[in-house]
């Protein structure tokens, strides 16, 4: 199990890293990539998943998701005794790539006045404050995720290398057609483990968790939606 539990935390952990840090990078004052846009941070996330799955995809199956482990265990392709420990190591990487993210951009940090800049580089915000629709919007994104990668692993149509291609198109996908509205948390740890590292590294500023509970349970309740649909397909293939 320590091989898994440690492929998950170090993925989560540049997970992470690559993605907070593309934000930090496009955000901040005084970086050279300030104001390269939404485009960039898109594509960008879309690489910070990519790559951690290539790492340690054979490790640990690259879940770095609680919400994909729900699922996952949900339909039947994941141990349910595995989902509590991964969970915990997803969110303890989460909270190391987002320190690392602050001490690589402390000039940078320290150059930026804004509280709202400073922790939208960890954590996600709603363009609109609405928590219905915000919450409803997290469920969708995550939903599409949880369900194309259910239904992607009994196509087999993503095999070896292709696979890691398709994992990052869906991240981008997703980003790119429903990303604007809540920031696409679609992950419990990425938002709650730098949510926490902000709060570590940046104690005297908002955290926003009245905001930041939505994307930790719509997340799950979005991957949990996305299995019981999967099993309700699935039931007439196994006639």
């Amino acid at each position: 199990m320590l091989p898994k539990l440690l492929g998950e935390f170090l993925g989560t952990a540049m997970l992470i890293l690559l993605g907070d840090g593309v934000v930090a990078n496009v955000t901040l004052n005084k970086s050279g990539m300030k104001g390269a846009g939404s485009i960039q941070i898109t594509l960008a996330w879309g690489l910070a998943v990519l790559m951690p799955v290539i790492c340690f995809g054979a490790v640990s199956g690259a879940h770095f998701n609680p919400a994909v482990s729900l699922g996952l265990a949900i339909a039947g392709k994941f141990e349910w005794g595995l989902v509590l420990p991964y969970v915990v190591a997803q969110v303890l990487g989460g909270i190391l790539g987002g320190i690392v993210v602050y001490f690589f951009f402390k000039d940078q940090f320290d150059a930026t006045e804004d509280p709202a800049t400073k922790l939208g580089v960890f954590s996600t915000a709603p363009s609109v404050k609405h928590p219905i629709v915000n919450f409803f919007c997290e469920i969708v994104g995550t939903f599409i995720l949880v369900f194309v990668i259910l239904m992607n692993r009994d196509s087999g149509a993503a095999t070896s290398g292709v696979a890691n291609l398709f994992t990052f198109g869906l991240i981008v996908s997703i980003g790119m057609s429903l990303g604007g509205t809540t920031g696409y948390a679609i992950n419990p740890a990425r938002d709650a483990g730098p949510r926490i590292a902000h709060m570590i590294v940046l104690g005297k500023e908002p955290h926003n968790w009245g905001y930041g509970w939505i994307p930790v349970l719509a997340p799950l309740c979005g991957g949990a939606l996305a299995a019981l649909l999967y099993l309700v397909l699935k039931a007439p293939m196994a006639l």
